[in-house]
């Protein structure tokens, strides 16, 4: 049977759910919040592309595709009410899983498992099922569990791909798996991330998300982005940036995370700039832009000029380490140390506030090495806000490959592969020591005179204060009272005793409902404790007349022989190395200049 004999009802649309599921806690709830921190743009990619393949009625003329959205991060998955919607229209439908990390690969299949018991199609796709594919024996890592249970997997981008995974789900033919891999799409021209605003509601900010670009040229070891997405970039035109931003604005939203991994490395950077100036500062719409970028991207002429021009008000950057030893471990070599401070100053000139990842596990690490390196960042580097992640063997990338086909011991449950769970032995620390200065990381950076400091370098540097004392209070109180990322953080903290791990004990609703109330009270004091603090200081901060001229070693300007006296570059063999090797180049290059004409 065609998708074209199917009967067509007016009762009987095809209901495409797309769910992007959340992951477990210690505790097995699912992490859930009010209002979630970050918008999915897997999941705003997937609904304009599904959106597309509804208005040209891909399943035939008549065909409704009726589109339901569920970000698990923010709104709960009920799934008695979509199974009862989908029998309403005879199963004809299909539900997706959306840009499943590895980490959200165990959730993602309780969440299948009831529609499959009642013959619902159901796919997924993701970074999980991508990855383990490209890097791995296509087995490895619970891919079986999809084949046991039915659940056709998607591998790749779902671009000019997805009108055929709906035709098939509709006629009842859904393959086991689409394998795309191969053959990554142009993105130039294809249908915009989108949500609606009802979706974009459940964010905090009001924000949403777009990928400008895909793909790295660069190959760290620990990222699995170069194995799924490719190493050869494809980009969205200006046209195509505009288009999604005025789709935006219609709707009243105008704050954007531009989720490529480095912005700094699309070819078209300035051209989508160009265009996002000119939407802000003749058509009046008033963007705000967070991006992510490399170490080096201050050496790019007018790159962060045009960045503050075009609404950037934070920048990620992708420090992870200031260890040149643990950098070359990583194949981060593009990393110079000696440049991290010319590059912070960069975008400190411009206001602009800066958060950085780094990665706690290197081989050279040990908890002394840590904390040495924690004071130092404090002491020498302008940065705002820090984001410290637990070195993880992700499926998908070349660090889990090397384990898998070395034989190492690597923890069997992918719901503590979310970069803040110790999943594998280091070389240096005990699983204890490794967890425990993770803990410690986050205490040692945000303490309250640290987070004093950086209040007054925002009002030295026009970074605003209000901003960054939000971003602080999330960063500094995210780990000690919920126990997870702050990426992964939100508002109000949300559970319900049917959303626990399928494997532990259901709790009795006199027992569950009671804690949690006692629990979200003493957070929330504590919170509100630590907002009055910043705010306080903030307050005293702004006003304080020295504040304006503020300067410490961190802001102090780079000078022509710091890396003498700079505990950055002496600390490490690999600094000091560094520093040597900037000596040479720099003695080569004046000996070149002064040598006299034959």
């Amino acid at each position: 049977m065609t998708v074209q004999d199917l009967p067509k009802t007016a009762e009987r649309n095809f209901q495409l759910i797309l769910i992007k599921p959340s992951h477990y806690d210690d505790d097995g709830y699912v992490i859930r919040w009010w209002r979630a921190m970050i918008p999915s743009n897997s999941l705003a990619a997937i609904y304009g592309i599904a959106s597309d393949c509804a208005e040209r009625e891909v399943l035939g003329p008549g065909v409704k595709i009726e589109i339901t959205v569920i970000d698990e991060t923010n709104t709960r998955v009920d799934t008695p009410a979509l199974l009862k919607r989908l029998a309403q229209h005879d199963n004809f439908g299909m539900v997706a899983l959306v840009g499943v990390q590895s980490n959200q690969y165990p959730r993602a299949l309780d969440i299948a498992r009831p529609f499959r018991k009642a013959g619902v199609p159901v796919s997924m796709g993701g970074f999980h099922v991508s990855g383990c594919l490209a890097m791995l024996d296509g087995k490895a890592v619970g891919l079986d569990a999809c084949r046991e249970m039915g659940i056709s997997m998607f591998a790749g981008e779902a671009e000019g791909r997805l009108d055929r995974v709906l035709q098939d789900a509709a006629s009842g033919q859904l393959e086991p798996l689409y394998n795309f891999m191969n053959d990554l799409p142009s993105i130039e021209g294809a249908a915009v991330p989108f949500l609606p605003k009802t979706n974009v509601a459940q964010t905090l900010g009001l924000s949403t998300s777009f990928d400008a670009g895909r793909g790295c040229p660069y190959q760290c070891s620990f990222c699995t982005i170069i194995n799924v997405q490719g190493r050869k970039s494809r980009f969205r035109s200006a046209d195509d940036v505009e288009k999604l931003v005025r789709m935006n604005w219609a709707q009243g939203i105008h704050k954007f995370f531009i989720t490529d991994d480095n912005f700094a490395r699309n070819r078209d950077w300035e051209a989508i700039f160009d265009r996002l100036i000119e939407l802000r500062e003749k058509d009046g719409i008033p963007l705000g832009l967070m991006i992510q970028v490399d170490t080096l991207c201050h050496k790019i002429p007018n790159f962060i000029e045009k960045s503050k021009r075009a609404g950037v008000t934070r920048v990620f950057i992708g420090l992870e380490n200031v260890n040149p030893d643990n950098l070359t471990a990583a194949k981060k070599n593009q990393n110079k140390i000696t440049e991290y401070r010319k590059m912070l100053l960069a975008w400190k000139a411009q206001g602009i506030m800066t958060l950085a990842g780094y990665i706690l596990g290197f081989p050279a690490d040990t908890p002394e090495t840590i904390r040495r390196d924690i004071a130092i960042i404090q002491h020498e580097l302008p940065l705002d806000v820090i984001e410290f992640f637990v070195l993880t063997p992700l499926p998908g990338s070349e660090d889990h490959q090397t384990l898998w086909k070395k034989g190492v011991e690597m923890d069997a449950d992918l719901n503590i592969y979310d970069v803040e769970h110790v999943c594998t032995a280091h070389p240096k620390m005990t699983k204890q020591e490794w967890e425990s200065i993770y803990q410690e990381a986050w205490s040692l950076y945000y303490s309250p005179e640290h987070m004093k400091t950086l209040l007054r370098r925002a009002v030295a540097t026009g970074v605003p204060l209000a901003s960054l004392v939000k971003v602080l209070v999330s960063f500094a109180t995210t780990v000690p009272l919920e126990n997870v990322h702050p990426l992964q953080s939100g508002l109000l903290r949300l559970k319900h005793p049917s959303e626990r791990r399928p494997d532990l004990p259901r709790e009795s609703a006199v027992i569950f409902w009671p804690r949690f109330v006692w629990e979200t009270v003493a957070k929330h004091l504590s919170l509100g404790a630590t907002i009055a603090k910043l705010a306080v200081s903030a307050f005293f901060i702004a006003r304080d007349k020295k504040s304006k001229t503020y300067m410490d070693q961190a802001l102090t300007p780079v000078g022509d022989h710091e890396d003498e006296t700079l505990e950055l570059f002496t600390k490490t063999a690999g600094g000091r190395a560094a520093v040597s090797h900037i000596h040479k180049v720099a003695e080569l290059t004046h000996a070149h200049k002064v040598r006299p004409a034959v």
